[in-house]
């Protein structure tokens, strides 16, 4: 079946980034090398107790500048660790096209407060979406239930009237088990190609 709704994931899906950029930056204001200061960052569990709403950002900073010797500000900080993003335009163009065709779309990510805001701020295609389902305000994260959950509460929709894009196979399976349709985003145009399989970017 045409799903009714289309989901995606943020972070290398409709957004590139590289924590690198961030590590290089507050490694030059601390005593500690990038390298293991992007391990801090990158899929860490300092960063999961962040992205999962268990921490403040004041308590995830405190964390970082203890760990690092960092000796800037929050506000620097700040700055440093959500300016690592760039748009994949060819996906933005996707969304744009389905919210033409009047087909509901909305964001599903694994995230925290300084990059939505950071997002919000610097990419406009990030308002044009029905809703936003953020890991830090559900409390869980990607493959957890509760955040499938949440999503399919938000969409008023389940199983296959769902498809999801994501770029991590993990969370592609949390989808799949609650019979969404779903597509591991690996290419832009492969993504395209599928979904123009489905009846989602075709003419009528």
């Amino acid at each position: 079946m045409t799903p009714s709704v289309v989901v995606f994931d943020l972070g290398k899906v409709l957004v590139d980034f590289d924590y690198s950029i961030a590590a290089r930056k507050i490694s030059e204001r601390s005593t500690r090398p990038a390298v293991d200061i992007r391990k801090l960052l990158d899929h860490s569990p300092l960063l999961y107790r962040y992205e999962t709403g268990l921490m403040t950002r004041q308590e995830f900073f405190a964390e970082i500048r203890q760990a690092t010797d960092f000796h800037g500000t929050i506000e620097e900080f700040s700055g440093f660790f959500a300016n690592i993003f760039w748009e994949i335009p060819p996906m933005i163009e996707i969304q744009a096209a389905l919210r033409r065709r009047g087909i509901p779309t909305y964001i599903f990510s694994n995230t925290n407060d300084l990059a939505v805001v950071h997002i919000r701020r610097n990419f406009p295609f990030f308002a044009n979406f029905d809703g936003y389902i953020l890991s830090y305000e559900v409390g869980a994260m990607k493959p957890d239930g509760k955040i499938y959950q949440a999503l399919e509460k938000m969409a008023g929709k389940r199983g296959a009237e769902i498809l999801y894009l994501d770029d991590r196979q993990e969370n592609v399976e949390g989808g799949a088990v609650r019979g969404w349709q779903v597509i591991l985003q690996t290419d832009p145009e492969k993504s395209r190609a599928a979904m123009e399989k489905l009846g989602l970017l075709t003419d009528p």
